[in-house]
């Protein structure tokens, strides 16, 4: 009796989860990168700390997100996950910095310098490549 009670419950709570996925359009996404071998510190940390960090960082952390270092990043923030590892389609980071939906884009408006698609494509590759 308690499994079919719990099973509508999981399955309300994972769509709920997802739905926020679902409401952009991946395809708009710019495709991730073909270099191979990424990792944070090299490759990501430097676009982060360009367009990022002044409100994910060690100082400022909105929405209890921080991207400075490679397992706050990971963490993620109050929303929860933010990287998808191995799958950036799915990776709530991406949509932001891709700016897919207009009320999340990061950075926000007069706040920094969006994302350029090759940046947003490294990011993308260094996601589906594992997100070391």
């Amino acid at each position: 009796m308690k499994a079919i009670v719990i099973l509508p419950l999981l399955t309300a709570i994972s769509a709920a989860v997802s739905l926020s996925a679902a409401d952009v359009d991946v395809s708009k996404l710019p495709p991730a990168a073909t270099k191979t071998g990424l990792t944070f510190d090299k490759d990501i940390k430097p676009i982060f700390e360009k367009s990022c960090v002044k409100c994910h960082g060690a100082e400022k952390q909105k929405g209890k997100l921080r991207l400075d270092t490679l397992e706050a990043s990971l963490k993620g923030g109050e929303n929860g996950e933010s990287i998808v590892k191995g799958n950036s389609a799915k990776s709530p980071l991406v949509h932001t910095i891709a700016r897919l939906d207009p009320d999340s884009a990061m950075p926000p408006d007069g706040k920094g310098d969006p994302l350029t698609k090759e940046q947003i494509g490294i990011v993308r590759a260094w996601i589906d490549q594992g997100a070391k």
